[in-house]
């Protein structure tokens, strides 16, 4: 599929299109205004919210000064990050200077420090770096928003964790600095998608201690038995995030429902409960918890055989 391109209104009216055109495009939904003087030239529905995204950025870029820079949710963007539940209807720039900020519609300017070395290119595009993005973020988003970015980031190789904690250590005193501490805390690359981070972030609500992630439960007949998303050694429980995505074919659905039963069945007959939710039980407040306290009182007294193995957390 082709990458969808936006269309200057100077480019649209060269082409033939008035005002009123453009106005009955967008209304009629075949375009999309993405910001004064730029449109996309396709049914907004057929390109993701992050496409539209860097088309909106891109737009943004051409009527900006050279010294501004991407920052915030644009930059993680541009890097591929996942921005779940981060809006995305505001283009974000930074410039390298300590007040003069501004928020409208559809573009917002920070007035922060830049150095150097926190500066990138992505696609002949200037924007921070993936460890400042983060930082910026966690220092400005929700917690969970934040953890879903800098997860996603250290297991995609984005960044690493010691190049957060240099980043950290930069923006010390700076408004949210204790928000983002919090956050590059508690990543953890081991995280395999949005949902087990997003699992990780109502485990700690609900005051659970941090769960082993992606570990080895071994049988002493078997050897090898699962790689489990989440261990908790001391309770004697597995949690699981069945997180399939919309549109599952139902047959691979089921095959996959009874693989996964039997390998339950395994974990059990070595002494293990498992506590199992869903992407949409997500959003239940108290779900998680209550599934793996069920769990936990299951397993309660029962003996255990066999041994696990932690992934490295790097």
């Amino acid at each position: 599929m082709a990458t969808p391109q936006s269309v200057s209104r100077r480019d649209a009216l060269a082409a033939g299109l008035s005002d009123t055109d453009l106005h009955r495009l967008c209304h009629h939904g075949l375009w999309h205004r993405l910001r004064p003087g730029h449109y996309l030239a396709v049914p907004p529905a057929t390109v993701s919210p992050a496409q539209r995204h860097r088309l909106l950025v891109r737009a943004t870029v051409a009527a900006a000064s050279d010294s501004a820079v991407v920052s915030h949710v644009s930059a993680a963007v541009l890097h591929g990050l996942p921005v779940w539940r981060l809006r995305l209807d505001r283009a974000h720039l930074t410039r390298n200077r300590r007040s003069g900020g501004r928020r409208g519609d559809r573009l917002l300017v920070h007035s922060a420090l830049l150095e150097p070395e926190e500066i990138t290119v992505v696609d002949g595009i200037r924007c921070t770096t993936v460890a400042r993005t983060l930082l910026d973020l966690a220092r400005t988003e929700p917690f969970e928003q934040s953890v879903v970015c800098g997860d996603g980031a250290l297991r995609g190789g984005g960044t690493r964790r010691a190049q957060l904690l240099d980043q950290l250590h930069r923006l010390d005193n700076r408004p949210g600095y204790r928000n983002a501490a919090a956050v590059v805390r508690f990543l953890d690359r081991r995280s395999e998608s949005i949902g087990e981070s997003r699992s990780r972030v109502a485990l700690r609500h609900a005051g659970f201690p941090a769960p082993e992630l992606q570990a080895r439960i071994l049988s002493p007949e078997a050897g090898f038995v699962a790689r489990v998303d989440f261990l908790f050694p001391r309770i004697g429980v597995v949690g699981e995030f069945d997180g399939d995505p919309p549109g599952y074919a139902a047959e691979r659905a089921l095959h996959t429902a009874a693989a996964a039963g039997r390998r339950e069945a395994r974990l059990r007959a070595l002494g293990w409960s498992v506590a199992r939710w869903t992407w949409d039980e997500l959003d239940e407040p108290g779900v998680v918890a209550r599934r793996v306290e069920t769990a936990a009182a299951a397993a309660l007294g029962k003996p255990r055989t066999g041994r696990w193995l932690p992934a490295p957390r790097l």
